[in-house]
């Protein structure tokens, strides 16, 4: 059966990719995104392929811009059957430049370094606000559409920093946190009106905000991308289409008892304990 299914951040790698794993299964596809040149792409492609889809700008951060968002959604593909919260990322003024504070780090007084104490307040709320609140609001406006309906559910996208907290990005790892519990408050919030709530934990993917951490300009591993290949069992990043086959369980009726849970999708990260 044909759902509207919403996607925030979606003009992005992994949400655009689960995006057209969607519209291949016959729904009908609302990408969100601050760029609409890049929300616009991703529908031109789920369209030129046979599927529904449009672009649509939106601020995961304003409501009013959601609220316009969820009107042309509406008048264009009808009330929102799923939503999926994709929109995130970290900040550098969120991040410490090395993972142990040494003592000596406290004279480095170079521009580009930070200590945590150095950390911008301003740049852990870009975190913290773009991750947890561009997660609740979008909840905010399109659930409405939801309630007292069959079939209805929200699906965030969490991370592996939610379990155990990576090195260098407390804000990150803190909001991603903060939208595990939120999943779980959620689908317990919303069970008595038939809407299921979940999330998915990717591990280490490989996408534009992350790549030039992760590999070098020829293609080899930094050295942080080395830690992470070496902690996870499967020994490599993982792919988009990797996290399809969760979304499309949790988006589908197979799911219909399954609510509160966050799947970690990481290539067996967190069941390793490093020996």
């Amino acid at each position: 059966m044909s759902k509207v299914i919403v996607l925030t951040g979606a003009g992005g790698v992994l949400c655009g990719a689960l995006a057209k794993a969607l519209a291949k299964e016959g729904h009908k596809i609302a990408i969100l995104d601050l760029r609409k040149e890049a929300a616009d792409a991703i529908a031109n492609d789920i369209n030129g392929a046979g599927g529904v889809a449009i672009g649509v700008a939106a601020n995961v951060l304003e409501k009013e811009s959601l609220e316009l968002a969820k009107e042309e959604v509406n008048s264009k593909l009808g009330a929102c059957d799923i939503l999926i919260n994709g929109a995130g990322g970290n900040h550098p003024l969120g991040t410490t430049s090395n993972p142990f504070l040494e003592q000596e780090d406290l004279a480095n007084t170079a521009d580009d370094f930070k200590t945590f104490f150095d950390l911008d307040p301003s740049g852990i709320k870009f975190v913290f606000d773009l991750n947890f609140i561009g997660t609740l609001l979008p909840t905010q406006i399109f659930a409405k559409d939801m309630v007292g309906r069959d079939g209805c559910s929200v699906l965030n996208i969490s991370s592996m920093n939610a379990f155990t907290p990576l090195t260098k990005i407390p804000a990150y790892s803190g909001a991603k946190a903060a939208v595990s519990n939120f999943t779980q408050w959620l689908a317990v919030h919303f069970s008595k009106v038939g809407i299921r709530v979940n999330a998915l934990a990717p591990g280490f993917f490989l996408t534009d905000q992350n790549r030039s951490l992760l590999t070098n300009k020829d293609g080899s591993l930094t050295s942080r991308g080395n830690q992470i290949i070496e902690q996870t069992p499967m020994g490599k990043f993982g792919k988009p289409e990797d996290l399809v086959g969760t979304t499309l369980w949790l988006c589908s009726e197979g799911a219909s008892f399954v609510t509160g849970v966050v799947v970690p999708i990481d290539g067996g990260f967190s069941a390793y304990s490093g020996v």
